[in-house]
């Protein structure tokens, strides 16, 4: 493939044309099968949202900024207020559909509009969501909003380099490997060293038919167990890739 190159001989990127700055994410929900995603709020998800999280030991908030909260509900309350206040993050609950329980939640974050980069983070999952088709859902509505009803360009997603699970799961979900940002930040005064994943539009399609496909009823047995994994699905749809 011949590079391109400006009138003075330089190497450039490929033109984007047409572009324009896209949407902001809306605070709308979005509705799947298994979950709803809608803006979080103390009145609506907090009561709810405690009691699932005080099933965990404390694990589930190693890797993230704040937390665990034990018994503390005021000091939980509070932190979902300012979820609730924020504008970016951007803060979704993750609702059952089948119980109406609010059982974690996620946040679209450093949105950059002109260039059509966003940044998925802040995700948030109780025991009960952990591991399930639920919680694949919850990704999946996420990039659906990103790509096909704002068409961004870069989906990105990131985490302290130590956080095996989260590194597992970026792999399974598609995104694609980019680095390490040695001392990224600090955080529950410790250092992070931060590592990179991201997924691209022209990655999309064929990815989004790998999480329709995982996610059909069809593809799991009357013991709920999976027929293909998403791991194999997604490997095989960035194999298809022009650019593999």
């Amino acid at each position: 493939m011949t590079a391109r190159t400006n009138d003075l001989g330089q190497p450039i990127g490929d033109p984007v044309p047409g572009w324009m700055p896209r949407p902001r994410p809306p605070r709308s929900a979005m509705v799947g099968r298994t979950v709803r995603l809608e803006p979080l709020t103390v009145a609506d998800h907090a009561r709810s949202l405690f009691e699932a999280v005080s099933e965990d030991d404390g694990r589930m908030w190693t890797y993230l900024a704040v937390g665990p909260f034990g018994t503390d509900r005021a000091g939980f309350d509070k932190w979902i207020a300012q979820c609730e206040a924020s504008e970016d993050p951007l803060f979704f609950a993750v609702v059952e559909q089948a119980s109406g329980r609010c059982l974690g939640y996620a946040s679209y974050l450093r949105i950059d509009p002109a260039v059509g980069v966003i940044e998925v983070g802040h995700i948030t999952m109780s025991p009960a969501l952990q591991r399930t088709v639920m919680a694949t859902e919850t990704m999946y509505l996420m990039m659906a909003r990103v790509f096909d009803e704002l068409g961004y360009r870069r989906y990105e997603w990131k985490c302290d380099s130590l956080n095996a699970p989260s590194r597992t799961a970026a792999n399974r979900l598609g995104f694609q490997y980019e680095g390490l940002f040695r001392q990224a930040t600090l955080y529950k005064g410790r250092n992070r060293d931060t590592a990179w994943f991201s997924i691209l539009d022209l990655e999309w399609p064929a990815l989004k038919a790998a999480f329709q496909r995982w996610l059909d009823p069809a593809n799991f047995d009357a013991d709920g167990r999976q027929r293909e994994s998403l791991s194999d699905l997604t490997g095989r749809a960035h194999a298809s890739q022009p650019h593999a």
